[in-house]
């Protein structure tokens, strides 16, 4: 048995009834909608056949069409739903030209503190509109399980190797520098036999960065012993400050104006960490996401080049 429904029904009919009601015959409807009269006619037959009824009394002669109580209800529908249509249209729009939209991101705590502010703020005046949203959290796995999971569209990670599941970009090199209280400074560069004299401030050895700096300490010939361990990086440093001993960071990971400490390079310099944006390969991303990597590469080059 057949059920009348407005399922199937094509905007184009909605748009054909409110033009008939509007211009009040199907003659001057079509002509305002570029269609023939016999088009129009069929669009409001098609139109009727999915409403179950009648939608339009059709008076012989010049008097105008008009509507049904039917006709009058589906009216009120047909605006509404042409306006959301109009809505998405201009939606869609702005996404297509990368000024709309949400992206979700990954990142980690120097990226945070030192990368962000700037491509947040270049978003925000280049492209208003677009809704980023941060996720923050030093384990590296997380990091790209929520990209592979869909998540988050992308990612800030590091030293990850090539991967099948990930688009990986490099957006630079972040060296490890040492810190010292500024009262212990002996120069711009150190050696690792001397950092090894000193007493250590660290990061708790289970998240990744820790992991990365004990591994190129135990290469430079040092098995790292630490005082005390602070999953904040500002609290790393203080404690530097205050001459409970040296640190070993990633340059992002400091505050290099601090007048309380000195910062030094290694020689041998410890091999420095790729800083990265992923995105899960073969996911199509908002145009906005292509803005927020120009944005990215632009300012990790600015801050890892100073």
């Amino acid at each position: 048995m057949f059920m009348a429904s407005l399922r199937d029904t094509d905007p184009r009919h909605l748009a054909a009834l409110l033009a008939v009601h509007e211009y009040g015959t199907f003659a001057t409807a079509a002509e305002a909608l570029g269609f023939t009269q016999s088009a129009i006619s069929q669009q409001i037959a098609q139109l009727e056949r999915g409403a179950g009824v009648l939608l339009f009394d059709r008076p012989k002669g010049p008097r105008p069409a008009e509507l049904t109580p039917a006709g009058h209800a589906l009216v009120s529908f047909a605006r509404r739903t042409l306006t959301r249509y109009d809505e998405m249209d201009e939606r869609l729009d702005l996404m297509r030209r990368g000024i709309a939209g949400r992206l979700t991101v990954g990142t980690f705590q120097s990226a945070s503190a030192e990368l962000l502010p700037n491509i947040i703020g270049n978003m925000r005046r280049d492209v208003p509109d677009v809704d980023v949203r941060l996720d923050e959290t030093d384990d590296l796995d997380e990091l790209v399980n929520d990209v592979i999971t869909d998540e988050n569209d992308l990612a800030f990670t590091v030293d990850l190797d090539s991967d099948p599941r990930l688009t990986i970009d490099l957006l630079g090199q972040d060296p490890f520098v040492v810190i010292a209280p500024a009262n212990e400074a002996i120069g711009p560069l150190t050696t690792p036999a001397e950092v090894d004299r000193h007493p250590l401030i660290g990061q708790p050895d289970s998240l990744t960065g820790q992991k990365m700096i004990d591994d190129r300490l135990i290469a430079a010939g040092i098995r790292p012993e630490f005082q005390f361990r602070f999953v904040n990086n500002a609290a790393v440093q203080s404690m530097v400050r205050s001459g409970l001993g040296w640190a070993v960071m990633p340059s992002l990971a400091i505050d290099a104006c601090d007048p309380g400490i000195v910062v030094m390079r290694t020689e041998p310099a410890l091999r420095p960490r790729d800083i990265q944006l992923i995105s899960r390969a073969g996911r199509t991303l908002l145009p906005a996401a292509a803005r927020f990597k120009t944005i990215s590469g632009e300012a990790a080059a600015q801050l890892l080049n100073r």
